[in-house]
């Protein structure tokens, strides 16, 4: 990290991150604590973010963007995103959904964010609430993407007088609409929807639609077949595709309830190990291209997916990571659920 570089308090750094399914992410940033006369500190990030869906959704993504901070507070968050984004199918093999959306887009949009949050730990929440609401506003110019996203997040913790035990439990719902002409009838960006699914723990989730252990990473809700032209050679790529596209939701809601409790050796207690059982529930549905005529409330409770398991918390001062065994009780025909035991790791 370099500071004060031009004499404003300013704070440069550069990261680097690389995870699986090939996806890798090189920013920089800088963060200026006061600027002449602006009240609130002022950041910006370049970044450089390529993502491989082949696997679940027959595209890879890339992407070069700027964002810049307008406003931070404790309760409030303004920022700007200003990225080119390109979607290409080197399989040659997505579904007709996927295709419609390949090529280059401009990534116009202005976030806010409420945020409160009263529990007393991120990563072992055991008394307190919080709550966020994130608002999106994508295509302020007039080539980019036009869309509005809304999320809200709520989440409480409970504590209990046996073994330092604590409830936590949360309900997170989300929803994303076009607004170009057509309204509902047009497709809202793919890479923008909301996905199920993961390895992050729910716990540490906040402001985020995607915690579903036990189920793959866009391996769940609305699909498409993938395209087949007999004869036509196939890809490396395409052999490691489940044969659908996952298209993801543009509106969401997950929920989950998780009891932490302590150890009985004082070894793990000592070292804030602990153990904990949890249940975890969410459902996408598609609403734009004129699939919002088909919903039913009833319906998208019905077919609401499920886990439930138990496992063993090693938090640390960077990440929780945890090993869970994990019970699939409910899913349904083409989602990617597994019953097993599962590492998960969730950053602060």
């Amino acid at each position: 990290m370099l500071k004060n570089l031009f004499g404003y308090g300013d704070m440069w750094d550069v990261s680097g991150e690389y995870g699986w399914d090939q996806s890798s992410k090189i920013d920089i940033g800088v963060y200026l604590p006061r600027l002449k006369s602006i009240p609130t500190p002022l950041t910006a990030r370049a970044s450089i973010l390529s993502e491989d869906w082949l696997k679940f959704s027959s595209y890879k993504e890339r992407l070069l963007g700027l964002k810049f901070g307008l406003l931070s507070t404790w309760h409030h968050n303004l920022s700007y995103d200003l990225a080119w984004r390109t979607l290409t199918d080197p399989s040659q093999m997505a579904s007709e959904s996927i295709r419609r959306q390949l090529g280059h887009n401009l990534l116009s949009a202005l976030s806010y964010a409420y945020k409160i949050d009263k529990r007393d730990s991120e990563f072992r929440p055991t008394k307190g609430y919080a709550f966020v609401s994130t608002s999106q506003v994508g295509g302020l110019w007039k080539n980019g993407l036009r869309f509005f996203r809304q999320g809200f997040d709520v989440r409480g913790a409970v504590p209990f007088s046996f073994c330092n035990a604590a409830l936590n439990v949360g309900i997170s719902a989300g929803v994303i609409l076009p607004l170009s002409r057509g309204f509902m009838e047009l497709p809202s960006p793919v890479p923008d929807r909301f996905y199920l699914g993961g390895l992050s723990s729910p716990v540490c989730s906040l402001g985020v639609i995607s915690s579903l252990l036990g189920f793959k990473t866009r391996g769940v809700g609305p699909s498409e077949p993938q395209r087949s032209v007999p004869g036509e050679s196939v890809t490396v790529d395409a052999a490691a595709s489940t044969g659908r596209d996952y298209l993801g939701g543009d509106l969401a809601v997950s929920a989950f309830a998780d009891l932490s409790f302590d150890l009985p050796l004082k070894l793990f207690r000592d070292n804030g190990i602990h153990g904990h059982a949890f249940l975890c529930a969410g459902n996408l549905a598609k609403l734009s291209e004129g699939e919002f005529k088909n919903f039913s409330f009833p319906e998208f409770r019905r077919t609401f997916r499920s886990s439930a398991g138990v496992g063993i918390v090693f938090p640390t001062s960077l990440f929780r990571m945890e090993l869970n065994y994990c019970h699939i009780l409910k899913k349904h025909e083409h989602d990617h659920g597994k019953s097993g035991i599962q590492f998960s790791f969730s950053l602060e």
